[in-house]
């Protein structure tokens, strides 16, 4: 995969699990700027999380600080080099957080193949395969859930450019859930967008 396809990827797991921010904290008797660059993911999910480290270490060249949570089943993959803090704002595009009313995915990775790997990292982290049992018909169905920003009209602008179908749930407060329900449209993801999450990856691979 060429750099420009990994940062792809990257800025959706961004957009998915990611928080990017500059927050102040206590260091002795000073309080100082923090950088933070940070990934929240499932524990559980080993190979997955092993995967974003390594996508981390070759989009930002940096080696990642890895915290495990005790008593959650969750893990933070993190860096807080001001530099890379700076690179993913100013030269990459991304907006910090909160997300809430302003994600939006960088106008250069927003369509073509770009995009489609756009929505693979954020399917990875922010979305789902559930795998239904309709009357003994098994039936797929993928989710991605989106906050209210213009990230919402992106999403569709992509699965639109490819000519997927797909429908869109309005929930609470302004949030949507992007839906793709059925084989076909499964298969197709697979084809185009693909995953990196063994989860999604295996489940897959079951129905299939």
């Amino acid at each position: 995969m060429k750099k420009e396809e990994k940062i792809a990827e990257f800025i959706g797991i961004m957009l998915g699990d990611g928080c990017l921010g500059i927050y102040n904290c206590r260091a002795g008797n000073k309080i100082k700027k923090q950088y933070r660059t940070r990934i929240s993911l499932d524990s559980r999910n080993k190979g997955y999380i092993d995967y974003v480290c390594n996508l981390l270490k070759e989009v930002l060249d940096t080696e990642p600080r890895i915290y495990y949570k005790k008593n959650e089943k969750a893990v933070d993959i993190a860096t807080y080099k001001k530099d890379r803090f700076y690179y993913l704002t100013n030269q990459i595009g991304l907006i910090t957080s909160p997300k809430w009313g302003k994600m939006k995915i960088p106008i250069k990775y927003s369509k073509g193949k770009l995009g489609l790997l756009v929505l693979r990292g954020l399917m990875d982290t922010d979305g789902c395969l559930s795998i239904f049992n309709n009357n003994g018909q098994v039936y797929p169905r993928i989710e991605i859930r989106l906050c209210p920003s213009p990230a919402q009209g992106q999403v569709s602008q992509i699965l639109e450019e490819f000519k997927f179908k797909y429908k869109i749930q309005s929930l609470e407060r302004g949030q949507t859930r992007i839906r793709l329900s059925g084989k076909e449209e499964l298969k197709k993801w697979f084809d185009l967008v693909g995953s990196s999450s063994p989860v999604h990856i295996n489940k897959y691979k079951k129905f299939m």
